[in-house]
């Protein structure tokens, strides 16, 4: 069979299915719609952290106050998947008009909260909208653009992430400093509105009488829908919240645990019946599919090594302020966009699975040098370190999710897409938990106590406190416990190659331009 210009195996497909033209005029504000959408997702996972103390001093609740970043978190990953197939069945406009709407009621709830309690409660409502914001604004992406000029959109995507995580804590530092910390989600306000003026006016879909198997009113595996939030959702606070809240032998991990078990098996056997389920099994039965959820699950996974212990690192280990140690981390996210933007000169000569496979394979060997930097060490070792990991995995994952979305045609493209985002978030949650245990245990290991990264950080915090034995004691325990978890990490980007390596096709059998769009 002929091979395409994309290095890529173009194969049979169901009749063309029309979407919007990618030469229409109507593209841009749609494209800016699009931004807006992902930046209320993105920075409303950094801006908040710097606005803790002045929150828990409002609203008390010290001791929950994690579920603030947690609640948000589950919500957004459980609801993924099942805004993939709504948006195929429904068609992904409706799907992201309420998403924002859920996203902007639940900031203006937040910025309303009279206790903890609440305001838990309403960004669990912002998660659920959040949930629609990603999934969606990558398939529309795909909808939009051929695949000859896909890696454009999804650079500008991956580069308002990058700059979210950047800008975020600066923001937040400055409303909760001059203003106060309701503002944080009072300024969703104007920037989701326009976002979705911007998508109800401009945007306009294929008519569903138009596409291929899906005539007339469309089914919803709604009882499939439910199971599949209810698993995510207790599993997922099992993985969080073990370790942390609970010991992980105790009652409420092995409880959370059983009854997700329960449930997943529930999903499963609901699922296998339903006529259009939410997670279809041609996800886990299509070789390209598979592989790249594996793949990105493992991205998840060892994303938690640079992105949660690595600023500890920087502060405890290296004696950096937070502002410095922000920039050691924010190097990995400026390189990542930059290195995606260009990964299509690479995947249309070699394919996309040899891309992934050289971007990960660079992304391990880096993660493999972390551990032999010197003690302590200076901030531009990890720095560096950072700048090469953010290419080699922006070399990685762009040319997986293009590539994904290439072999689907418009009818499964959002539930395609809320696979393979749906993986990278419950790897990313797999990772906290793990990584986790590994920091604590190295610590213990070195202190001969019970011991948690956080409460080190914290003392090393203020080394004045310490006698200078202690503090270089457990300077090293820390150090020791981070490099373990880079270990770690890279024994999941090991998996991860493992997995295109035995599970996906050389060359992924792309639809034919037309065909897909």
């Amino acid at each position: 069979m002929a091979e395409g210009t994309d290095g890529v195996r173009p194969s049979q497909a169901p009749p063309r299915e029309p979407t919007p033209s990618p030469r229409s005029p109507r593209r841009a504000p749609v494209v800016a719609a699009m931004m807006l959408a992902m930046a209320l997702a993105a920075l409303d996972g950094t801006v908040i952290a710097t606005a803790v103390p002045q929150i828990v001093g409002d609203l008390g609740g010290f001791s929950v106050f994690s579920w603030l970043f947690s609640g948000y978190l589950l919500a957004v990953t459980v609801t993924i998947p099942v805004y993939g197939r709504l948006s195929d069945s429904y068609g992904r406009k409706p799907v992201l008009v309420v998403g924002i709407v859920l996203f902007l009621v639940g900031s203006l709830l937040c910025a309303a909260a009279w206790n903890m309690a609440s305001l838990i409660a309403f960004r669990v409502l912002q998660g659920l909208g959040g949930g629609a914001l990603q999934g969606t604004v990558q398939t529309i992406a795909a909808d939009l653009y051929p695949l000859k000029e896909r890696p454009k959109i999804q650079a500008r995507l991956s580069s308002v992430w990058a700059a979210s995580a950047v800008a975020g804590p600066a923001v937040g530092g400055l409303l909760t400093t001059y203003a106060d910390w309701r503002w944080i989600f009072l300024v969703n306000l104007p920037v989701g509105g326009l976002a979705l003026w911007l998508t109800v006016r401009y945007l306009v879909e294929p008519q569903r009488a138009h596409l291929p198997g899906l005539p007339g009113r469309p089914r919803v595996d709604w009882p499939g829908a439910l199971l599949v939030f209810a698993s995510g959702a207790v599993v997922l606070t099992a993985l969080v919240q073990g370790g942390v809240a609970w010991p992980w032998l105790s009652a409420p991990s092995l409880g959370l645990l059983g009854a997700g078990a329960v449930l997943v098996a529930a999903t499963v056997l609901v699922e296998c019946r339903a006529v259009a389920p939410i997670v279809p099994g041609w996800v886990w039965r299509r070789r390209p599919i598979a592989a790249v959820n594996l793949a990105l699950g493992a991205l998840g996974l060892l994303m938690v090594a640079p992105s949660v212990f690595l600023p500890t690192y920087a502060q405890a280990v290296l004696g950096l302020g937070p502002m410095a140690a922000g920039f050691v981390l924010s190097v990995m996210i400026l390189s990542w966009p930059l290195s995606a933007s260009f990964s299509h000169h690479v995947y249309r000569r070699v394919g996309f699975r040899q891309s992934a496979l050289i971007g990960m394979t660079l992304a391990m060997l880096t993660l493999l040098v972390f551990p032999l930097l010197p003690y302590p060490g200076e901030p531009w070792q990890p720095a560096l370190l950072m700048l090469v990991l953010g290419a080699a995995l922006g070399l990685f994952q762009l040319p997986l999710i293009v590539g994904v979305q290439s072999t689907v045609g418009w009818s499964e493209r959002g539930t395609a897409t809320g696979s393979v985002l749906f993986c990278r978030q419950t790897g990313q949650s797999l990772g906290a938990a793990l990584f986790g245990a590994v920091a604590n245990t190295t610590l213990t290991a070195h202190l001969g106590s019970s011991a948690d990264l956080d409460t080190a950080a914290r003392a090393l915090s203020d080394p004045a406190a310490l006698a200078p034995a202690a503090a270089e004691s457990l300077r090293r325990a820390v150090d020791a416990a981070v490099e373990y978890v880079y270990l770690g990490a890279a024994a999941a980007a090991a998996l991860a190659v493992l997995a295109l390596l035995l599970l996906a096709p050389r060359r992924f059998p792309v639809l034919r331009e037309g065909e897909a769009d």
